[in-house]
Formats: structure tokens, C-alpha cells, sequence
């Protein structure tokens, strides 16, 4: 855990930056205004942490991506402090039910993952042609196939955590571990948010309650975990722009994870304890 009396105090920490579905992609196109976890990566080095990305191919199976996880974290000394955005909070939550991997972390904050799945994966994979085509464009772009999206599926997803529930238990209580979730209300969409509220409010008026327009917050957070629940679409916490600031996103987690216990779990837009 960063030590000092500032429960940030970050100073010479490796953290391992785990990128969500396709976040590897968008990465790469930052030369053209495009950003994924850069300004993270940024806040957290002029804090003297040492953060790097891990190479994942991001549409691969959640299954293979936390067995290179794994091994990622164990091959250094130094314990590694685990961030993970969306569909990489996933695979970080499964290699770290791993003793070895568990025993080599100081934390774990994962931001709007979709532990309990989504219903927006559901959609993909129910049409076969939408399916086809997001195993297709994988393919195509080297980062995986159809199965890393069928593995954020409602029905994929609650099997696993139903199955998993005594090793994550015993993780929550062995780790710090923070979950943060976001839910997009209208007005707060700015650009290309608007695709997530439309989606939010599609979610919405089935039952899926708040979300982000990709990840519902129930769907968000593991039980036992701290939580964080702030406004947002599924980027803020990802990347700038009107009305999202992800580095304070990333903080408010950061200070959830290795702060009181007490105050650590808060509601949307309040800061208030839940």
C-alpha cells in the first residue's frame, strides 16, 4: 500500500494500467485527439508513481487476458497497484483471485466494469450479424475475436461471479479494492456521450436503472468492495473533455481504495457516504 500519512502518496508505486474492450485501439490514435487513459498515466508519474500499460489484445477471451495479467503482475518485485477500466476490471478481478498474483498487489480500483455484465453486449450477441461483424472487425484489427464480448454478456457474467463469489469474498477481505461506477443523466452528455446517454435511457426504460450507457451501476460494483458512484458517461473516466475530468474520477477512487473505510463508499454527485 502507498505509504505515508497521504493515503495517495504515490511516490515510486508501480501501477499497472489494465485498457477495456478496444481501449488498446483508441490508444493508439492519440496523435489524432483521441485519448484512453493517458491523463491517468500522466497524473500518476507527476506523482512518482511508475505506471505502464499492460499489452493486452483487448477483445480476447476475459479468461486469457487475466492469465497474461497474471503473469504481468508477478514479473516484477515490486507489488504492483492494479487501475482497470471496463472490461479490464474483469480480467484484473480474475487474476487476482490467483494467491500468487493477490499476494503480489497493494490494490485494486476498477472503473465501470461490468462485473455483472452488459446489457449492450447482450444485444450484440443476440443478432448474429451484429456479432459477426464485432468478431470479424477483431479479427481484422488484431486484438481478439467475438469471445471477448460475449464474455461481458448479463448471462456469462453473472454465472461467473455466482461461481466465484467465495474467492472474491475472501479477495475483498485479503485486498483494498474499489469499484467505481458511473451513471449518465441528460444534460451531462457533451459530443460523442450523446451515443452513451441514448443508450443510458434505452437502459433505463428497461429496468437496467442508472448507468453509463454501456455498464449499469449495480452491474459496477463488487459486494464487500468500497464503491464510488459519480455522474458520468462510460468515458469519464477514461479520457478529457466537456464536463469530465477523469484524473478526479481516478482520485476519487485512489482516496476511496486507501482511505477510511468509513467514508468510503458515496453517492452520485452528493460525495456523501451511501
Amino acid at each position: 500500500m502507498p505509504s505515508g500519512s497521504d493515503p495517495l502518496h504515490l511516490d515510486g508505486q508501480r501501477v499497472l494500467l489494465v485498457y477495456g474492450l478496444m481501449g488498446d485501439l483508441v490508444a493508439a490514435f492519440r496523435a489524432f485527439g483521441l485519448e484512453y487513459m493517458h491523463p491517468l498515466a500522466d497524473w500518476l508519474r507527476a506523482q512518482g508513481a511508475v505506471p505502464s500499460v499492460v499489452k493486452l489484445r483487448t477483445a480476447e477471451s476475459v479468461s486469457a487476458n487475466a492469465a497474461r495479467l497474471r503473469a504481468e503482475i508477478l514479473a516484477d518485485p515490486a507489488p504492483a497497484l492494479v487501475i482497470a477500466h471496463s472490461k479490464g476490471g474483469l480480467e484484473a478481478l480474475a487474476a487476482l483471485l490467483d494467491p500468487a498474483a493477490q499476494a503480489h498487489c497493494v490494490g485494486f480500483l476498477a472503473m465501470q466494469s461490468p462485473f455483472y455484465g452488459s446489457p449492450i453486449a447482450d444485444v450484440v450477441i443476440g443478432a448474429k450479424p451484429l456479432e459477426a461483424a464485432a468478431g470479424g472487425l477483431a479479427r481484422m484489427l488484431r486484438i481478439g475475436s467475438e469471445e471477448g464480448v460475449r464474455d461481458l454478456t448479463t448471462s456469462a457474467r453473472r454465472a461467473w461471479m455466482a461461481a466465484a463469489e467465495a474467492p472474491i469474498a475472501r479477495l475483498v477481505a485479503a485486498l483494498p479494492v474499489c469499484c467505481v461506477a458511473t451513471a449518465l443523466e441528460d444534460g451531462q452528455a457533451h459530443g460523442r456521450e450523446r451515443l452513451h446517454l441514448a443508450a443510458a435511457q434505452w437502459m433505463e426504460k428497461r429496468g437496467y436503472g442508472p448507468n453509463d450507457g454501456l455498464v449499469p451501476v449495480d452491474s459496477a460494483l463488487i459486494p464487500g468492495a468500497r464503491h464510488v458512484v459519480l455522474p458520468g458517461s462510460h468515458i469519464a473516466s477514461v479520457s478529457r473533455g466537456p464536463g469530465r475530468d477523469p484524473v478526479a474520477v481516478m482520485r476519487a477512487g485512489l482516496e476511496a481504495l486507501f482511505g477510511d473505510a468509513g467514508a468510503a463508499s458515496v453517492r452520485i454527485g452528493s460525495r456523501e457516504p451511501l
